[in-house]
């Protein structure tokens, strides 16, 4: 009998010689007749990529496999740091619109716009819900990827993550199906009677008040609210708790806001980026963005607890989302500057994870930037982990 109801298994291992640790894998996913693999492995397995793919897909007979290489590798309630880790998840979707194609920069750069990307990676816009994506970090703009794709897939959840790599590395892997690319993207659209359920955990906790730019040069920010920018700044940081004031000092950063013609600003409104200089002289400050005039802004802190508070709250709001559906699945792009690095102890995200949303399979990496939705656009984030979750459409 076939069934029609959905199914998904993960599983990850971390023996040093990949032939063991895909077998425990692929042993554990046994039993799931598989429509799609994520496949996540980490650098140290690279000389034996193409063997791990053609033997993953030989002995499921999935017709689409995507995934990429990661300094770390993830599975459920667990965050593989720097070790010899392979993760793969299953996904049985019956009733599901499921299609994985390349994408390169030569795509891109022949059609920023987006007018016939979707033909040209075999997709109808209108039957996708989602996109998945993995992508290398430095063969391809992320920045004009996700334009052109925003722009050929509109209102669409981007979720995903740029490949990282080992140490001194200046190269990452893709896969798609049986083959390991150096450079471009794999993406898988999700369609049919699934949605892609964004998650995006920026980090951090919002300070002050919200406020308007009303000057700047290329990317510094002048004046907010037609005062210095340094003034706004040292106003905000002052007015603050003593305790909260000295963790914000050492990890203040700015928060624009995607819409700056809402009323209100909540937690999860703005596109966080770096304060990156201060000139005191002119009294402004520069942002890791190019500002406009007129935009709104809101100064945010980061650190350990603010990240463990942003991210069960971003939890908890997809799980009210999602409401009386049952997640089939989730993968976890997180940054590489996450982790025990961030947390003081390890699988942080992964368990975060498993508890809000009842350990369901899971798979993820440790990225070189994270690609995840902030009002109808998506973007590239760094420090950030973006979740996908794969939840049949009711």
């Amino acid at each position: 009998m076939i069934s029609t109801l959905p199914a998904a298994k993960s599983a990850i291992n971390s023996d040093p010689d990949w032939r063991i640790s895909l077998h425990h894998v692929l042993s554990t996913l046994s039993g799931v007749n598989a429509d799609a693999l994520i496949v996540l492995a980490s650098y140290h397995h690279v000389p034996h990529f193409e063997e791990i793919l053609r033997e993953t897909r030989r002995q499921t007979q999935s017709p689409i496999l995507i995934g990429c290489s990661g300094s770390g590798i993830i599975g459920v309630e667990q965050e593989r740091e720097e070790e010899p880790a392979i993760s793969i998840l299953a996904l049985s979707l019956p009733g599901a619109m499921l299609s994985a194609s390349r994408l390169t920069q030569e795509m891109v750069d022949t059609d920023p716009y987006g007018v016939n990307l979707a033909s040209r990676m075999g997709i109808d816009p209108k039957e996708v819900k989602g996109l998945l994506i993995f992508a290398d970090p430095f063969r391809i703009d992320g920045d004009g990827m996700l334009a052109a794709l925003s722009a050929a897939f509109p209102a669409t959840p981007i979720i995903g993550g740029f490949a990282s790599p080992g140490p001194e590395a200046r190269q990452t892997s893709v896969f798609l199906d049986s083959d390991v690319y150096a450079n471009g993207a794999s993406v898988l659209a999700i369609g049919g009677d699934y949605d892609l359920v964004p998650i995006v955990s920026q980090g951090c906790d919002p300070i002050g008040e919200a406020w308007t730019i009303t000057g700047v040069q290329s990317q510094w920010i002048e004046t907010i609210s037609n005062r210095p920018a340094i003034s706004v700044l040292e106003e905000t940081l002052n007015a603050l708790p003593e305790d909260i004031r000295l963790r914000a000092k050492r990890n203040v950063l700015v928060g624009v806001a995607i819409d700056e013609y809402q009323h209100d600003f909540l937690r999860g409104d703005f596109l966080i980026r770096n304060l990156v200089g201060i000139d005191q002289a002119s009294g402004s400050i520069a942002v890791g963005t190019l500002p406009r005039v007129g935009q709104t802004i809101q100064f945010q802190m980061r650190d350990a607890a603010t990240a463990d508070l942003d991210l069960s709250l971003m939890l908890e709001q997809a799980r009210m989302q999602i409401g009386g559906r049952t997640p089939v699945a989730a993968v976890l792009c997180t940054c590489n500057g996450r982790g025990a690095g961030l947390f003081g102890r390890p699988h942080h995200d992964a368990v975060a994870i498993g508890r809000k949303l009842h350990q369901i399979p899971l798979t993820g990496l440790f990225c070189a930037g994270e690609i995840g939705p902030i009002g109808k656009r998506s973007f590239v984030h760094g420090f950030t982990a973006s979740i996908g979750v794969i939840v049949p459409s009711r």
